[in-house]
């Protein structure tokens, strides 16, 4: 990274306006997330919230994508969900549906047709969501018991699905707004502010429980002692060497890649040659990034969702409590209800699909993003060729294999760090019984680390061309 040229760039107007609108876009996102949804008492939604959050992890993660839309009841509850859950859907109708796939390599006409698709099926995808949300979270208020005397009528719940129907769509909105930018992916923005929204929070109650002494404080060889407890303090840094240690490897292999060399053939036209030179064509490592773990997740746990609410219409229907069941990650807040004996072969069902699933859809993006035999037919047209290989369908072959070779390495990397937050409770109840709740967020830190790297590198992108036009400005004066 070039950060010297970077804070140069800052000086450019164009540079400055750019970032400025970002953060202002960002900013209209958490205001929304402060916007209530119109439905009864939202106090008393958000309790029925809270007892939803310990049930459904589909609920955890929207809650994580939404930047705490789901826990605040905002009109921006079901968040990104639809958006991703329709991408999802379009891009498995692509690779079936073969007139579709040759929209899709039909350039950038084809890719904006396919976008807009995505974009309409975002809308009904949204409402189905918002429903069902409405439907669990006022069943959660009558089966738990919660003091309402608000009973919806049609009026309540169209208003309340426009506006989180709408929610969702402006966010889809506002992501595309920051992509124009060209600083970033607009929809990976978002979510990287909905994570690092919480992180105050989590930091507040995290310091509360570290300056409690109320059970004694740290001594530090017998002549000084510290106002903070001594059980949480180790915890605290063990979790942060832990952290440390996990984001350098994210780092590290979300920055590896292969470098193929590119040779281009010399040609002479009249009394001028070109070609002849060389140039580099980089293969990451993970060239699908974080969506692969995005992905699984909305897929794994949308069936907890149906569950949910089966449930809520038929309180002993076996077939939605299975869902409950097989679907729900074992975390620290449902152990002791799902689990009271211990670990059981339960326990693994979740984090062995999770593993699946992470696996297989980075194979899947990538081959939607790393088209080989459009690179090859690229190549051939411009007289590129890969040494040793002959060009055309023997390149695209060529570069098949390796994609494939570094997809194996990467998609078991993906699902390692996947199964960080398994792993480490595993390990908890091993040692104590139960799960503490202390483990990293492979999920959320993936995104994060992933998101500000590829962030950063389009700002370094553009920052270079800035600062390159001003100087060839300067050479001209």
């Amino acid at each position: 990274m070039h950060f010297k040229t970077i804070f140069k760039s800052l000086k450019n107007k164009d540079m400055l306006r750019r970032i400025m609108i970002i953060l202002g876009i960002v900013v209209a996102y958490r205001l929304l997330a402060q916007i209530p949804v119109p439905m009864g008492d939202a106090a008393t939604f958000k309790e029925a919230v809270s007892n939803l959050l310990e049930k459904s992890d589909f609920s955890n993660f929207l809650n994580l994508i939404s930047g705490g839309g789901l826990a605040g009841f905002s009109i921006i509850l079901v968040g990104l969900s639809p958006y991703i859950t329709g991408s999802i859907i379009i891009q498995l109708l692509t690779k079936a549906i073969p007139r579709l796939e040759e929209l899709s390599n039909d350039g950038e006409s084809g890719r904006r047709k396919i976008n807009q698709w995505t974009r309409m099926l975002t809308v009904p995808l949204a409402i189905i969501q918002s429903v069902a949300y409405i439907f669990i979270l006022y069943q959660t208020t009558i089966s738990a018991n919660i003091a309402t005397e608000f009973v919806p009528t049609a009026g309540d719940w169209v208003l309340s699905v426009t506006a989180m129907t709408a929610g969702s769509v402006i966010l889809m909105w506002l992501g595309e707004l920051i992509t124009e930018q060209g600083i970033g992916n607009g929809i990976s923005t978002i979510i990287f502010a909905s994570i690092i929204s919480q992180l105050p929070t989590t930091m507040a109650s995290l310091g509360a429980a570290l300056f409690n002494t109320s059970e004694g404080s740290l001594s530090l060889f017998g002549w000084l002692n510290l106002p903070v407890n001594p059980t949480v303090f180790w915890i605290v840094l063990g979790f942060g060497i832990a952290l440390l240690i996990v984001i350098y490897f994210l780092v590290k292999l979300n920055e590896a890649q292969r470098i193929i060399t590119i040779n281009y053939a010399k040609r002479v036209h009249g009394n001028s040659s070109y070609g002849g030179i060389r140039s580099i064509l980089p293969i990451k490592l993970i060239a699908a990034g974080v969506v692969p773990v995005i992905f699984a997740t909305a897929f794994l746990s949308l069936p907890a969702l149906i569950g949910q609410v089966i449930v809520s219409v038929d309180a002993g229907n076996e077939f939605g409590q299975s869902l409950i069941t097989v679907f729900s990650a074992p975390s620290a807040g449902n152990f002791s209800t799902m689990y009271p004996d211990g670990i059981t072969g339960q326990w693994f069902v979740y984090p062995a699909m999770y593993f699946v699933l992470v696996f297989v859809f980075t194979y899947f993006y990538t081959s939607i993003i790393f088209n080989t035999k459009e690179i090859a037919d690229n190549l051939q047209k411009q007289g590129g060729f890969i040494e040793g290989v002959r060009p055309g369908a023997k390149t695209a072959k060529y570069l098949s294999k390796v994609v494939n070779r570094l997809d194996l390495f990467g998609a078991l990397a993906l699902g390692v760090i996947a199964m960080l937050p398994f792993a480490t409770d595993y390990v908890f109840i091993l040692a104590t019984g139960a799960p503490q709740g202390l483990s990293i967020s492979g999920t959320g830190l993936l995104i994060v680390v992933t998101v500000a790297l590829e962030n950063l590198r389009s700002i370094d992108s553009r920052a270079l061309m800035i600062t390159y036009d001003d100087f060839k400005n300067e050479l001209e004066d």
